[in-house]
């Protein structure tokens, strides 16, 4: 064969390398935007107004006793001795997804909690607060004001009627597995305890997914929570949730104050679909 169709066939395999070369130069630049986007893709977050014009945000009801004050750009619990309250957000309610909650207490033993799946009829009670309890100079409830509790609770009157009707994902350090933070109260334990001193930020993430609610305190899964288990303990107090209502699976969150010297505060409640890693 002559030289010149060498000549020719070399030029070509020329080409071809050097188009190959910047083909697959392409494909590797255009990788990381692929990843980016891919990441991109999953939900973001979107807070809830919590604090408007230095008042807690018009979105958020109160039902029962004491309230919320606005305190260093958070919100904070303002306990009243006549019993426990709930602030819940009116505007929306919400079914699969995630919600994030960014607190901090002020002592170990300081009460309050999430609540979540809480069922239509709450915003009806923000004008019945349910009975009151009657205490003395310790601060104990007198035996009359705690039946009349007792028995408003059963009713499930005010704030009661979240406490039967959703679920409380606790927040206090000083309790028993069942009800210390991150427990799905008197129902499923956390499996541990915040590293973090009282005083300090604490980021709990609820995942509500089907019937299923897990939690997760500073990055670590705390508890898993299925209503549906054959394993649920059963109401041992007169103030635990009962059993028997079934909560739906798209309903109103709250958040409680308690007693007098119970001061938590919340400087972030914020939501989004179920992550794809997640939701398969």
């Amino acid at each position: 064969m002559s030289a010149k169709p060498n000549g020719a066939f070399n030029g070509m395999t020329r080409v071809v390398d050097i188009s190959i070369i910047i083909c697959m130069a392409a494909v590797a630049c255009c990788l990381p935007v692929l990843h980016g986007a891919e990441s991109v893709s999953e939900p973001a977050w979107r807070a809830l107004p919590l604090i408007t014009e230095g008042k807690v945000n018009s979105s958020w009801t109160h039902v029962g006793w004491g309230g919320f004050v606005v305190d260093h750009g958070a919100l904070r619990t303002e306990c009243d001795p006549r019993g426990l309250g709930l602030l819940v957000y009116r505007k929306e309610r919400f079914g699969n997804c995630q919600i994030r909650v960014v607190f901090k207490s002020k002592e170990a033993k300081s009460n309050s909690g999430v609540y979540v799946r809480i069922a239509d009829g709450i915003l009806e009670q923000a004008r019945e607060p349910g009975a009151a309890f009657e205490r003395d100079a310790a601060g104990k409830p007198s035996k009359e004001s705690g039946q009349k509790m007792q028995v408003s609770a059963a009713r499930e009157e005010g704030p009661w009627f979240a406490v039967h009707r959703g679920y409380e994902v606790q927040i206090a350090d000083g309790g028993d597995p069942f009800h210390r933070t991150g427990a799905i109260y008197s129902l499923a334990p956390s499996s541990a305890v915040s590293k973090k001193e009282p005083g300090e930020w604490k980021t709990m993430i609820i995942t509500l997914g089907g019937n299923q609610i897990l939690v997760e305190l500073d990055g670590q899964r705390i508890t898993t929570f299925d209503p549906r288990s054959p394993d649920l303990p059963p109401q041992r107090q007169w103030y635990e949730p009962k059993r028997e209502p079934k909560r739906p699976e798209a309903g109103y969150i709250g958040l409680q104050n308690h007693d007098p010297g119970d001061v938590v505060w919340f400087k972030e409640v914020s939501v989004r679909r179920l992550p794809s890693a997640v939701a398969k």
